[in-house]
């Protein structure tokens, strides 16, 4: 069985963040580790507060998972600090499967979910590192340089935009561009989009897919896991996807 590993923040409301992630990576049938990175407190009506988990405590939960499981690919969310990227950045560094990070960096609702000093320290030493990132709009403007210069391969994505359609922008590293497009489908659950894209490309790409077709796969799953949701009431605000097959009863 694949293996793969996401090293994000807790949604306690099951969402988004590791709990979404571990869904995904099983409805792929690829078994999911994890390592905390922070703890939250949000559900369906945005993010109340967040603590970063200490560098130190990270850092021993990167070399319990890395000294002992083989993986096929890593995962990264929510990363809410410099110190805990710089431990994130020293664990990875000879490791040798593909990295897809989802630069979390503002929650849905608004709330600041990483540093201001985090976010420059990011760019220059976990970019290169990575196989593809995959910022939304309004992160990509944030990361605007990095895309006129790409060091590694960025799909930005084409949610926040408004149109009938939802386009997705591949940008590789030597600067060919590709576009991946899909119907937008009207829905107030969104909650956790981010994840659950990134957690699907990521477990494609350890079932062997190219980037290109584990990013093609990872949409069709986004898109089928979205319709499925848009009739189901979990919570009183943005509720969450319904990543797996058989759809909630009633």
């Amino acid at each position: 069985m694949e293996i793969v590993l996401t090293i994000a923040g807790s949604d306690p409301s099951g969402g988004a963040g590791i709990q979404q992630d571990l869904k995904v990576i099983t409805a792929h049938g690829c078994y999911g580790a994890t390592v905390i990175t922070a703890l939250t407190s949000q559900n369906t009506l945005g993010v109340q507060s967040s603590m970063s988990v200490p560098p130190d405590v990270v850092a021993s939960q990167l070399h319990a998972v890395l000294s002992d499981l083989h993986l096929s690919a890593i995962k990264i969310g929510m990363i809410p600090d410099k110190a805990v990227a710089q431990v994130i950045v020293e664990a990875l560094k000879e490791v040798q499967v593909p990295i897809i990070y989802d630069p979390v960096m503002i929650s849905t609702s608004g709330y600041q979910l990483m540093s201001s000093d985090a976010i420059n320290y990011i760019a220059e030493q976990l970019f290169p590192l990575c196989t593809l990132v995959t910022p939304n709009l309004p992160e990509a403007d944030r990361l605007k340089d990095q895309l006129e210069h790409p060091c590694t391969a960025f799909l930005v994505k084409g949610g926040h935009a408004q149109s009938t359609q939802m386009t997705d922008r591949l940008i590789m590293s030597d600067g060919t561009v590709s576009e991946f497009t899909t119907e937008k489908i009207a829905s107030s659950n969104l909650h956790g989009t981010g994840c659950t894209l990134s957690s699907a490309i990521a477990s494609n790409m350890a079932l062997g897919n190219s980037l290109p077709k584990a990013i093609s796969q990872a949409k069709d799953f986004i898109t089928a896991a979205i319709r499925r949701s848009a009739n189901i009431s979990i919570g009183h605000g943005n509720g969450p996807l319904h990543p797996f097959l058989t759809p909630l009863t009633p």
